[in-house]
């Protein structure tokens, strides 16, 4: 068994690269052009939104998507059970929003985010209608179809949202952008899918995956509400500009922290749920899916705070400079969540989403502490601050629970970690003090001193042959012979 999930895992992941870097391009092209063409006041609109549809989208598949990948041999009747359920509860919650737009407008005090919130919630029902194809294909470990659908539909969105843009349509571009993005997708899952729902509603199938799913559910909804409470709080009490350098720096972040994450947590929890119960072989999975993100993020987010004034001048222009001091203290946040998923899913595929739902409440609730009590006390930066003690306190969680159900300690996880954090840090003292010996300009300034850090980092590794190092570069070579083999098929 072990062998045949390495091959799925590799074939996995190269397509989830695939379509991350694809998405990653898209949405970098995208960022720059709209950036150009939309003010942060556009954004901020958007923003001020996004706990509600959040929060929605998280209790319609917050955990019976999980539950359905969990489950060893799902039925028929357990994917049309679930279809229907989503479905029905994707109406109702969007008549929910729609009746609520007034109040949510006045809320915030813009009386355009009514017509906004009515339109943009019409989502929620679209996408209900394609989940469980979507979790299909993932439980099949499917990730070449997805792929080949999510990268068509956002380029034909990107080129449909840009022209709306630059024909002066602002907040309606943006809104315009996630229409399109679930109209079409949903469309081409239902056209290219080879499963269509029964005309049957099981009790027993829905209070089965709701024993698991449940608990996802809720752990879930807390997770997303606590993930977006920031942008909560900073529309209410500062304006929609404000929200917008907000929503511009964490858009930013999240693209370079989830860059690498997403296709190692998309890919692992069908994995560790087939092998949930061989832990030797999960330990192994977890040790080396961990060492490998930390690897390759840590450096990213540390990076990107050395560049991070030049970067946004360059992308966005200097009308988004604000967003810088924003941007760096999240990349900070930046570093635990690209290792909270992993550890979060390794629990969940193994069933155990009782304590999961217990331990998010204590998590989330210390996390929203550290988030209200740093506005209380600093503003706007408070909150980014206690954003990132609050990540990392949920990652040391997430890692507990790890330790407790599969085996995977703790102490040897940071231990694991420890030499990667070291050598990141140091790199990054080093390309900081060595540049600021110069005299460069800007633009050349973030040059050197990525260069700089990449050497140092590199070398470093190699020197010391540091283990997440080599677990890297076994990825690296795998994937590189297994596409190697694709293109001789």
């Amino acid at each position: 068994m072990a062998e045949n999930l390495k091959e799925k895992t590799i074939t996995g992941v190269i397509w989830s690269a695939v379509q991350k870097f694809g998405s990653t391009a898209l949405s970098f092209i995208s960022t720059i052009v709209l950036a150009r063409l939309l003010t942060p006041e556009d954004y901020g609109c958007i923003g001020m939104l996004a706990i509600f549809l959040a929060v929605s989208s998280t209790f319609i598949d917050g955990g019976f998507g999980s539950a359905l990948i969990q489950k060893k041999r799902p039925s028929r009747e357990d994917y049309s059970t679930i279809f229907y359920w989503n479905l029905g509860l994707s109406i109702f919650l969007y008549s929910v929003l729609f009746f609520s737009a007034p109040a949510i407008a006045r809320f915030y005090n813009l009386p355009i985010l009514c017509s906004v919130l009515r339109i943009q919630g019409i989502v929620l029902i679209i996408n209900a209608a394609r989940i469980v194809q979507a979790n299909q294909l993932r439980k099949q470990l499917k990730f070449k179809k997805i792929a080949s659908i999510d990268l068509s539909v956002a380029a034909i969105s990107l080129a449909v949202t840009i022209y709306l843009a630059w024909k002066g349509f602002g907040v309606w571009a943006l809104v315009a952008q996630q229409m399109l993005v679930s109209f079409l997708s949903t469309s081409i899952y239902w056209m290219t899918g080879h499963w269509t729902p029964v005309l049957t509603f099981s009790k027993q199938s829905f209070k089965e995956l709701f024993g698991f799913g449940g608990f996802i559910l809720m752990s879930n909804l807390i997770n997303t509400f606590c993930n977006n409470i920031q942008g909560l709080l900073i529309g209410k009490f500062y304006n929609p500009t404000t929200m917008g350098y907000y929503s511009k720096a964490k858009g930013t972040e999240e693209l370079s922290s989830t860059f690498i994450s997403t296709i190692i947590d998309q890919v692992s929890y069908p994995v560790l749920s087939e092998a949930q119960n061989d832990k030797e072989y999960m330990i192994r999975m977890l040790k080396k899916f961990i060492g490998v993100l930390a690897y390759v993020t840590v450096p990213i987010m540390l990076i990107l705070m050395l560049v991070a004034k030049p970067l946004f001048v360059l992308l966005y222009s200097e009308r988004w400079l604000q967003s810088v001091p924003y941007f760096q203290i999240l990349c900070f946040a930046g570093i635990a969540v690209c290792l909270q998923g992993i550890n979060y899913y390794a629990v969940a595929a193994i069933g155990k989403s009782k304590d999961l739902f217990k331990w998010t409440i204590i998590k989330r609730l210390v996390a929203l502490f550290f988030v209200v009590g740093g506005l209380a006390l600093y503003g706007i930066n408070g909150i980014l601050v206690g954003t990132v003690f609050g990540t990392f306190f949920v990652y040391f969680v997430n890692a507990g629970l790890v330790s407790k159900h599969v085996g995977y300690s703790g102490s040897q996880q940071f231990k694991d970690l420890l030499p990667v954090m070291i050598v990141s840090l140091f790199a990054c003292a080093c390309s900081y003090l060595i540049g600021s010996v110069f005299d460069f300009n800007m633009y050349v300034d973030g040059l050197v001193k990525a260069a700089i850090f990449c050497v140092i980092y590199i070398s470093a590794s190699i020197i010391f042959k540091l283990e997440a190092y080599v677990s890297t570069k076994d990825v690296v070579d795998n994937l590189l012979n297994k596409i190697s083999i694709l293109r001789k098929k």
